[in-house]
């Protein structure tokens, strides 16, 4: 327990830790609703993922450039302002479907504004986390990072399905908004650290300095490829989760909120596991293994017709992917210098890269049904996983 918790010792990122778990929260509530809006407004799994495309597409177009921002102005101007302006974006939303007024061109509308605002807030919020703990704890601090994002799946969508079966969905979406002023307030407290000056080019010149930097190291790039190229296999499946929770499995909102959070809970085991791991040895097997086993239980619940077996099926989903992401994480962070730590954005462009399986998916629903497109993505994903083969580093990491 002491070493899976190590991490938390230090004031700032506890602090930046604390308000993460209350407004991420609150973004899965979002997230939950928000799907099951826009399938009661359309009807159409093709509108699921044309949604999350517009979402996540900014992350694509914005992503790099927030990596190089969040070098460049102090992070925590970047954390307050895109932090305040998502606070306000879903009171709109909220105040829209309330009044009845709401339609899906404006949650498109809403939906690009908080794609702009990830694209910006992330890179700087991953970046910090560098700076708030020691390098002996970055792995620990970086999975007890993901476990926030997992618990998160646990506690927001199951308040979130009770919400909406309780009180609609614009409760889920006034309950988020809420939730940014403990991101806010633990801004506010934290002591953040000097960062080590350093010598600016101009931002394209950075931003391509960058590019040609992962280019050029083989490990580094195959890791970011392993960090991608997944996202548009295997992620897709939260998009249409709604869609086999009313049409598959028929249970509701409220079983629509139980399989989130089931995905959730295992991804938040499989994040614990990888924080109190100690030794460096055999990440890169371990890391293939999750990546594997995230297809095979993949496959396993696109099969199945019953709401606790495919809810068992996704807690092995989120053990796996996280197994696979965190390592994968923890790797290039320790393999990238330090003059580079802005190629770290790229992590974050896997966000828009679920769109695009998000549409494969969407599309593949509505001509063959969620069941088959979602076993073939996975077993793609379950391929990928056994031709994988990473380059052995070039030199070790800093201590």
């Amino acid at each position: 327990m002491q070493r899976t918790f190590a991490s938390l010792k230090h004031r700032n990122f506890r602090l930046l830790w604390i308000g993460t778990v209350i407004s991420q929260s609150g973004d899965w509530m979002d997230q939950i609703a928000l799907n099951w809006l826009v399938y009661q407004i359309t009807g159409s799994p093709i509108a699921l993922g044309v949604l999350n495309l517009f979402r996540f597409l900014p992350i694509l177009v914005f992503t790099l450039v927030g990596g190089v921002m969040a070098d460049r102005w102090e992070r925590r101007t970047i954390l307050v302002t895109t932090q305040t302006a998502a606070m306000l974006m879903a009171f709109i939303l909220a105040v829209l479907v309330s009044t009845g007024v709401v339609q899906f061109w404006m949650v498109l509308v809403i939906a690009v504004g908080r794609g702009v605002m990830m694209s910006f807030n992330q890179p700087a919020r991953q970046t910090l986390i560098s700076d708030l703990v020691p390098r002996t704890d970055l792995m620990n601090a970086i999975a007890l990072n993901a476990a926030t994002m997992n618990l998160t799946r646990i506690i927001g969508p199951a308040i979130g399905g009770l919400l909406i079966s309780s009180i609609g969905v614009a409760g889920a979406f006034y309950a988020n908004g809420a939730s940014f002023l403990a991101v806010l307030a633990g801004l506010a407290m934290m002591e953040f650290p000097k960062t080590r000056a350093r010598v600016r080019q101009g931002m394209i010149t950075e931003l391509f300095g960058g590019i040609r930097y992962i280019i050029g190291e083989p490990r580094i790039r195959s890791l970011i490829l392993l960090a991608l190229v997944p996202m548009v296999l295997g992620m897709p499946h939260m998009t249409i989760l709604t869609v086999f929770a009313q049409d598959v499995l028929d249970v509701g909102s409220q079983g629509l909120g139980l399989l989130t959070a089931a995905s959730g809970l295992g991804a938040l085991g499989g994040a614990l596991f990888v924080a109190s791991l100690g030794e460096r040895r055999g990440r890169k097997r371990m890391m293939v293994i999750g990546l594997m086993g995230f297809g095979i239980m993949l496959i396993i619940f696109s099969l199945s017709q019953w709401l606790w077996v495919s809810a068992l099926a996704l807690v092995g989903v989120g053990i796996c992917q996280q197994l696979y992401m965190s390592l994968n994480n923890t790797m290039i962070q320790e393999s990238v210098d330090d003059e580079y730590r802005r190629v770290l954005s790229t992590l974050f462009i896997n966000r828009g890269m679920v769109p695009l399986g998000a549409m494969i998916a969407g599309a593949g629903a509505a001509a063959v049904g969620a069941p088959i497109t979602t076993a073939i993505m996975a077993g793609l994903l379950l391929i990928l996983g056994i031709v994988t083969r990473l380059p052995r580093p070039q030199r070790e990491p800093a201590s």
